[in-house]
């Protein structure tokens, strides 16, 4: 294994988890905002703030696993599906792309998720240790 290539790896999944952190504080400090965006990306209307809730605390359970490299194949994977959904849902936006710039930045991060998703079988180190592959 090249000499670095773990490192990477953990730095790809924590730059990563901080994204989604942020993403999944917004659902549990401000359920309206999700409610906006699940209504003008997903045409989901109506989420009551408890599903919010709901939602919010699995996602956050999943994202500690994912930043902890638990359960690779299950956390990587819908980490992944759940930005490309994201990325795709938004995918009006990117057709005046001088007027949503900050959208762009959807698709490094989604390259990363795949690049992590594909090589999670070397992504051994969990917060400076060693962690048993799945």
């Amino acid at each position: 294994m090249p000499k670095y290539l773990s490192l990477s790896l953990l730095l790809l999944r924590l730059g990563i988890f901080i994204v989604f952190l942020f993403w999944t504080l917004d659902k549990l400090i401000n359920p309206e905002h999700t409610a906006g965006i699940f209504s003008k990306f997903y045409a989901i209307e109506n989420l009551g703030n408890v599903l919010i809730y709901a939602l919010g605390s699995i996602q956050l359970v999943l994202i500690l696993l994912f930043a902890l490299g638990l359960f690779k194949t299950w956390t990587y994977g819908l980490i992944l599906l759940f930005h490309a959904v994201s990325t795709f849902s938004t995918f009006g936006l990117y057709l005046k792309p001088f007027d949503n710039l900050l959208f762009f930045a959807a698709w490094p991060m989604l390259a990363a998720c795949i690049a992590l998703f594909l090589m999670r079988d070397w992504d051994t180190l969990t917060l400076g240790k060693k962690a048993v592959t799945t």
